[in-house]
């Protein structure tokens, strides 16, 4: 029988499925990316990652160490880590099971589809094609880096399987779900901070929609580029993007609803108040009962819900200075939200919408009312705190840093707040500069 871990490291070593070699990957990776290609990194071999997680230091490792252990897992400090596992865990055999159900149902399909040969068997690419639809609806409660890693091992497994067939209709199959985790992967990415490399990967779903002809993956894609583009300061790019998004055929409601709503934003950023507000109307607009087989049929992070279109028309009008228009769709987005079922709410859409509530309410000068709007923001775990919640966060923070606010309590407070908030989050700990940048300014 396995013996009972001795630390929390352990323990989350255990959970995340993370025997010494990945471990000793994971660690290594995150090292790069906070100090660089530095020979002084910190290392771990196999003999002390096993004092490390069987309760034998006597003192902390060094303050880089600690930081990449944080870093892994930031809703824990090194001191939790190297401490006592949790007495219990009512969820840990549910979640035991369900993985071991999982792992069997997938090595059970992998032994029966090695029998093929010349080709691969379509049950194979209904099984990647369900893996993609879940992942796209799962989205939502899943940290970015967890949903980055389970993209990637699907793109992986697609590409494999492109490798196994010469069948045209298979590959023109596999080319869409390769466009698919692609464009999951330009998403996870963007929440990450990584903005080039979401570029680079949206820009790859784009060529796959392109080649297997399949336009919603193109607009979806044209889409996803614009809104980089008016988070990176390309804001006359944004709305170039953003109208050759609309301008593919075959899209439906949620796809043109998606693609006006990133175009206001586009046209806000810039200035143009007017179009700003057209784009905000036709975002709204449902005359046509229009769906396609990927905003629609795939769903998920590929939709476009009622109130992630107010979220996103409520954050347009605060760049425009309408605070009103701003509550009240960000009212509308909460409202909205409270009527679904708890396990399809989505946490990133509420913090957002009550980030943006509470800087209407500032701009009104309304501060307690703005920090009782910021209640449901600090609830975010870190490791979900996703680039649009951070860059929310930040520009109430800046606006609170204006000379009126100088030294007045609750103001500071908030300010203080909202540091430790977005410090801990993955653009800030993980992201490179550019999207620091692009959040601080």
């Amino acid at each position: 029988m396995k013996n009972e871990p001795k630390t929390l490291l352990a323990w989350l070593c255990d959970r995340d499925r993370l025997p010494y070699r990945r471990f000793e990957e994971r660690f290594t990776e995150i090292g790069v990316r906070l100090f660089g290609h530095d020979p002084n990194n910190p290392t771990c071999g196999e003999t002390q990652f096993r004092r490390w997680t069987g309760g034998k230091l006597v003192k902390l490792p060094g303050p880089e160490s600690c930081r990449i252990l944080e870093a892994i897992w930031p809703e824990h400090t090194a001191e939790q880590l190297f401490g006592l596992p949790p007495e219990d865990d009512p969820q840990a055999p549910a979640f035991d099971l369900e993985e071991r159900v999982r792992m069997t149902a997938r090595e059970a399909h992998d032994g029966a589809d090695a029998t093929a040969t010349a080709s691969i068997s379509d049950n194979t690419i209904d099984e990647l094609r369900d893996q993609v639809v879940i992942l796209a609806r799962r989205y939502h409660g899943l940290p970015a880096g967890k949903a980055y890693e389970e993209a990637d091992r699907l793109r992986q497994e697609v590409e494999r399987q492109r490798d196994r067939t010469q069948v045209p209709v298979q590959q023109q199959a596999l080319m869409v779900l390769n466009g698919q985790t692609a464009a999951l992967l330009a998403v996870a990415a963007f929440d990450l901070g990584y903005f080039p490399s979401a570029r680079t990967l949206a820009r790859a779903a784009a060529v796959y929609g392109e080649s297997s002809r399949f336009t919603p993956l193109q607009a979806f894609a044209d889409g996803t580029l614009a809104y980089i583009a008016y988070h990176t300061g390309n804001t006359t790019e944004a709305v170039t993007k953003a109208n050759r998004a609309l301008s593919h055929g075959g899209l439906g409601n949620v796809a043109q609803s998606r693609l006006h709503a990133i175009l206001a934003r586009a046209y806000a950023h810039l200035g143009d108040v007017t179009s700003t507000q057209q784009a905000i109307r036709h975002s709204q607009d449902s005359d046509h009962d229009l769906r396609d087989e990927l905003h629609d049929t795939v769903g998920g992070e590929f939709g476009f819900s009622p109130e992630r279109l107010a979220m996103s028309n409520s954050t347009t009008a605060l760049l425009i200075g309408d605070s009103a228009q701003a509550e009240a769709a960000a009212r509308r987005a909460l409202a909205l939200l409270g009527e679904k079922p708890q396990d399809e709410q989505s946490a990133h859409v509420r913090a957002g919408a009550a980030a943006d509530l509470a800087h209407a309410r500032l701009l009104a000068d309304d501060v307690d009312g703005a920090a009782e709007a910021l209640a449901p923001v600090w609830d975010v775990p870190a490791d979900q705190r996703k680039t649009g919640i951070v860059v929310r966060a930040a520009r109430i923070g800046r606006h609170l840093s204006r000379p009126p606010y100088h030294g007045a309590p609750l103001p500071t407070e908030l300010r203080e707040r909202i540091e430790d908030f977005t410090r801990v989050s993955p653009p800030y700990r993980l992201g490179p500069p550019v999207s620091l940048l692009a959040i601080e300014t």
